[in-house]
C-alpha cells in the first residue's frame, strides 16, 4: 500500500503540469483556442521591388511554410512590379516548389507585373482586384552609367560593356523565352492569349486578366485565403501572417547577379529608379517598349 506521505508529491506534479500548460508556447500556426481539427493558412508577403535582398527572405519563408506540417495551405500576397531577372526566377522556383507541396494561392494587391507575375504564375489560383495591374511578361537590359570612368580602364575589351549589343540581345531573348515558356506552361490551359500575344509584354487590369486567363478570379485577400483553405480541405482555420522584414528603401536591381559594371537583366514593369544611375540600352528599348494598361 502506498504511503500517504506521497500526496505532496502528487500535488506538486499536478501543479507543474498545469503551469506548464499555461506557459507552453502555442504550436506554430495555431491560436490559443485552436481545436485539433482547425487548419492553418499561412500568408507570405512579397510587397517590394524584386532584388536579391528582397527575394531571399521570401524564398526562406516559403521554404519554412511548405516544410511545416502544421501549415495546410499558403497564400502569397504580391504587390510588386518585378525587378532583377535572377531574383525573379528564384521566387518563381520557390513558389513552384511550394505549390507542389501544398495548396498555394496568390492574392494580387496593386500590381503583379513582370518578375512579380513570374512569381505568381505557378500558384494554383491567382486572385486579383479589378484595378490590379497584371502581366508584362518580358525582359529588358540596363547598365550602369560609366560616363565618369576613363575609357580604356578595363581588364578586357568587353569588361565595361558586358559584351556586344548582339550578345546582350541574345541574353535578353534567352531570358525572355524562358520567362514566356514558364508562363505558358503554368497558365496555358487557362489562357485565351496566344504565345505571341503573351510575349508582347502588355499589362492588363485585373478584370481583363481574368478574362484572358492571366488570373483566375476577382477577389481580395480574404477570398484568396478562403480558396486556399478550401483546396486544403479545411473548413475551420486560423491565419498566420509571415512577412519578411525587408526595408522599402533603395534597391539595386540585378545586384545579386554580379558586380556593378555588368549589364543588368530586368523583369521590371515601369522605369528603373533614377537613384540607381542606370541607362537603358537600345536593346532594352527594342525588347520592352513603353507599356499601356489594357483595361
Amino acid at each position: 500500500m502506498a504511503s500517504t506521505d506521497q500526496s505532496p508529491l502528487v500535488v506538486a506534479v499536478i501543479a507543474g503540469v498545469l503551469v506548464g500548460a499555461a506557459v507552453a508556447p502555442v504550436a506554430y500556426g495555431y491560436t490559443a483556442d485552436a481545436s485539433d481539427d482547425t487548419g492553418t493558412v499561412a500568408v507570405v508577403e512579397l510587397t517590394n521591388p524584386i532584388a536579391g535582398t528582397t527575394a531571399q527572405p521570401v524564398v526562406r519563408e516559403l521554404r519554412a511554410v511548405r516544410n511545416n506540417e502544421s501549415i495546410d495551405a499558403v497564400v502569397l500576397r504580391i504587390d510588386s512590379p518585378g525587378g532583377g531577372a535572377g531574383a525573379s526566377e528564384a521566387l518563381y522556383l520557390a513558389v513552384k516548389r511550394t505549390a507542389a507541396a501544398k495548396p498555394t494561392v496568390v492574392s494580387v494587391g496593386g500590381v503583379a507585373a513582370s518578375g512579380g507575375y513570374y512569381a505568381a504564375a505557378p500558384a494554383d489560383s491567382i486572385f486579383v482586384t479589378p484595378a490590379s495591374i497584371v502581366g508584362s511578361v518580358g525582359v529588358r537590359a540596363s547598365l550602369p552609367d560609366g560616363s565618369t570612368l576613363p575609357r580604356g580602364v578595363t581588364t578586357g575589351p568587353d569588361k565595361a560593356s558586358g559584351g556586344t549589343a548582339e550578345e546582350t540581345l541574345a541574353r535578353v531573348e534567352t531570358l525572355r523565352q524562358a520567362f514566356l515558356g514558364s508562363v505558358m506552361s503554368e497558365r496555358g490551359d487557362e489562357l485565351s492569349l496566344s504565345r505571341e500575344e503573351v510575349g508582347q509584354a502588355k499589362v492588363y487590369s485585373g478584370k481583363r486578366a481574368v478574362n484572358n486567363g492571366l488570373a483566375d478570379e476577382i477577389g481580395g485577400i480574404d477570398a484568396a485565403i478562403a480558396r486556399a483553405a478550401s483546396e486544403a480541405g479545411v473548413d475551420s482555420y486560423d491565419v498566420v501572417y509571415r512577412g519578411p522584414d525587408v526595408s522599402r528603401g533603395f534597391f539595386l536591381f540585378g545586384s545579386e547577379e554580379g558586380s556593378v559594371d555588368r549589364v543588368r537583366y530586368l523583369m521590371l514593369y515601369g522605369e528603373v529608379d533614377a537613384a540607381e544611375a542606370t541607362n537603358e540600352t537600345e536593346t532594352a528599348r527594342a525588347v520592352a517598349p513603353a507599356q499601356e494598361v489594357h483595361p
